[in-house]
């Protein structure tokens, strides 16, 4: 049984991105007295042609969630970019309030999105693409090898931005590495957000995930009648990186309520 008064933050990566894209995230938010789980994603295992999608990380975050739930733990889910569409497909009946209603102690109390997908059943991450209009800066953005897997065009400009010294940004960058593209392209099975308490983090410099997607992910939810209770964050698409400190201040603000 988990002993810790603060929940136990399970972070679900964003495409490219590996655990140790996440360390000065992780070792911050450690400091601050949290249990902190980053555990990789299937999609990111380099596997060419890929062998891991949507469906291999909705189960294996479903696995590792209900995992630390069933001992008892609360977990706040904190989820990045592409890991939005991954906590949202894998996380559903497994809020605090389902759980406490069957009798069961643990669950998860919190879905972050820290500039994450927050779709619908049914939608896929380029379905926002193409609502926008935006289709046509695909492949400026992407580089998709023959075989579905894809990288940034522009790591340091597009995904990064500024707000770290050369060094450490290309050392950061070093973390990333191929990723299956064609998850973008895979519909939401599941909708955790429908039962369990949403925080949205907006990053206003965000060249990936733009603002205005973001904004219409909270507007959409906040549609269905629920609350979304909303940070903002004056950095790029990368908060866990540019702006470690504006994210553990929302985490432990979320936590304090």
């Amino acid at each position: 049984m988990a002993t810790n008064t603060k929940p136990t933050i399970v972070i679900i990566h964003g495409g490219w991105h590996v655990p140790e894209s996440y360390k000065e995230l992780t070792t911050a938010l450690r400091s601050n007295g949290y249990e902190v789980h980053v555990p990789r994603l299937a999609s990111a295992n380099q596997v060419r042609p890929p062998n891991a999608d949507l469906s291999t990380d909705t189960e294996l975050i479903r696995g590792y969630v209900e995992s630390l739930v069933e001992a008892g733990h609360t977990v706040l889910a904190l989820m990045h970019s592409y890991g939005g569409q991954v906590g949202t497909n894998a996380l559903y009946g497994l809020g605090t309030e389902a759980r406490s209603a069957k009798g069961l102690k643990g669950g998860v109390s919190h879905l972050v999105y820290m500039t994450a997908y927050a779709a619908p059943e049914g939608s896929a991450m380029m379905d926002k693409v193409k609502a926008f209009g935006h289709m046509d800066l695909v492949p400026l953005a992407f580089d998709f090898a023959e075989d579905g897997s894809c990288l940034s065009r522009d790591f340091r400009g597009l995904v990064v931005g500024p707000g770290r010294g050369d060094a450490d940004t290309e050392a950061y960058v070093r973390t990333f590495v191929r990723w299956n593209g064609r998850c973008m392209y895979q519909p939401l099975e599941r909708c955790a957000w429908r039962e369990i308490p949403v925080v949205y983090v907006y990053t206003t410099a965000d060249m990936t995930v733009p603002l205005d997607y973001q904004k219409s992910f909270v507007e959409a939810i906040e549609e269905t009648g629920l609350k979304v209770q909303t940070f903002e964050l004056a950095t790029g698409h990368c908060p866990n990186f540019t702006a470690t400190k504006g994210v553990v201040d929302v985490i432990n603000k979320v936590c304090n309520r």
